[in-house]
């Protein structure tokens, strides 16, 4: 468990399921815009599948390091914030996240941003952290660069939008704190 100011982030846990789903629920509208997961993530059978999935991966320090984001003052799960593991021994990760629509536009998503890349450094000896966005992702790209991210480049019709459309992926990256 990581914490920061207002936030906890927590491993994946079969508890948190009930809240991940209506949370993902909640947000499918703006969620499926971007990620091509959203539409295996909306019944209680593939929500509890995919943290399954996502302790295995966490217990085992596989593909992703997956955390909830909640609000402490709530107690309400309000997202996820990911590590994908790129390159353990280059100490290479690709940062994701995603917050409920009720929550955005607060800084959560900075926060758990900070909070993260501190542990990835500090604990994991993270050398190299990426987000990326789609190119109308906008907000996306704001948190990259408001979290001090540098923009890297832009690869053309890198990645297909759920809706079918091809899309530039823009790579933002940080070598350090």
């Amino acid at each position: 468990m990581l914490e920061s100011k207002r936030l906890i982030l927590k491993p994946p846990s079969l508890a948190l399921q009930p809240a991940v789903l209506a949370a993902i629920r909640e947000s499918k509208a703006e969620l499926e815009q971007f990620l091509l997961w959203v539409p295996y993530a909306l019944t209680e059978k593939q929500s509890i599948d995919d943290i399954k999935k996502a302790i295995e991966n966490f217990n085992r320090f596989e593909h992703e390091l997956r955390y909830f984001i909640v609000e402490k003052d709530t107690c309400e799960l309000i997202g996820a914030i990911g590590l994908l593991i790129k390159d353990e021994n280059q100490g290479y990760f690709e940062l994701g996240y995603w917050l409920k629509t009720s929550a955005t536009g607060q800084g959560f998503i900075t926060e758990a941003v900070y909070r993260l890349e501190k542990h990835a450094f500090e604990q994991l000896n993270a050398k190299c952290i990426e987000i990326k966005a789609a190119e109308t992702n906008v907000k996306s790209q704001a948190v990259a660069l408001r979290c001090g991210y540098q923009y890297r480049a832009t690869l053309p019709s890198d990645s297909q939008l759920p809706s079918g459309e091809l899309n530039n992926t823009i790579v933002y990256t940080k070598t350090c704190l």
